[in-house]
């Protein structure tokens, strides 16, 4: 994720970034600024359709279908977001969750061994759930204290090593039955983020939804030439590609942030909010 100050206009407006869509659209758009020229070129000294009323007005096309392509990419922007911001929703839980879960664990008069399992289990937890979601196994530093089969499901293996610890802690007497309830309340809802960040991730945009706006997209800005050069003339050729640019954008920024889990530059820091888990959890039962 960019860290950035929002009150800095001149960041913004002069500086390209890496993940700035220009980088990715630029060959495109160059094709079609030369596209646009040749359409102008022709048209200007050759074939001057512009003599005929009826072709000239082919522009009022674009006007309609603009409000139209303006709609659709307002749906996909805000439906993509929706999601990230969900997704940021959901790690703030975990992070919640796992503070909760230690705080309440370090109330009790645990011996250091089982405060050493759950300072690596909680942490590990959301370390599995981070690898995971990019589709990725982590095993964690210390195999002894939890065992993963890498054939399976690794946080779900992690959240049944923390459960059978805290039945194990309650059959020894350590941990009363309401303690148990409590704790055990804590740990499903490791469980709960996990399956609704799976949500996110697995289902996309439908296929036809995304398909048709990259398809509508091209045809629009590849037959602006033929309705706008009756009035730009060689103004097209950078006006074109600039509508491209406008237009694409928006849908890649979309399809980044519609799965947030990733390493894009506009995904969440997944692996700072790791990272703080682990400390804080480290720092509370120590």
């Amino acid at each position: 994720m960019i860290n950035y100050n929002p009150k800095e206009w001149i960041n913004f407006i002069f500086r390209f970034h890496k993940a700035d869509s220009f980088y990715k659209l630029w060959k495109l758009m160059l094709s079609v600024a030369i596209f646009s020229g040749i359409i102008a070129y022709l048209e200007l000294n050759y074939v001057k359709l512009s003599e005929t009323s009826y072709i000239k007005n082919v522009g009022m096309m674009h006007s309609l279908l603009g409000f139209v392509i303006s709609m659709l990419l307002v749906f996909r922007t805000n439906t993509s977001y929706d999601r990230w911001w969900e997704g940021r929703r959901l790690l703030g839980q975990l992070v919640n969750v796992s503070r909760n879960f230690a705080i309440r664990l370090n109330a009790l008069n645990l011996s250091k061994e089982d405060r050493e399992f759950f300072k690596y289990a909680i942490p590990k937890y959301a370390f599995a759930l981070k690898e995971h979601l990019r589709e990725k196994q982590y095993f964690g530093k210390n195999s002894i204290l939890i065992e993963i089969d890498g054939g399976k499901h690794i946080p779900n293996q992690v959240a049944v090593s923390i459960t059978n610890k805290l039945f194990d802690l309650s059959k020894a007497g350590k941990i009363t039955g309401e303690q148990l309830i409590t704790l055990s309340n804590d740990s499903t809802q490791f469980t709960d983020v996990c399956g609704a960040c799976e949500r996110i991730k697995n289902t996309p945009i439908p296929y036809s939804y995304s398909a048709f706006i990259k398809k509508f997209i091209f045809v629009y800005v590849i037959t602006l030439p033929f309705g706008w050069v009756f009035s730009l003339g060689y103004f097209v050729v950078g006006i074109v590609p600039f509508i491209l640019y406008v237009l694409a954008s928006l849908e890649l920024i979309a399809e980044e942030i519609e799965n947030p889990f990733g390493m894009d530059a506009n995904d969440l820091p997944v692996d700072q909010i790791c990272n703080n888990i682990e400390k804080h959890v480290g720092e509370i039962l120590d």
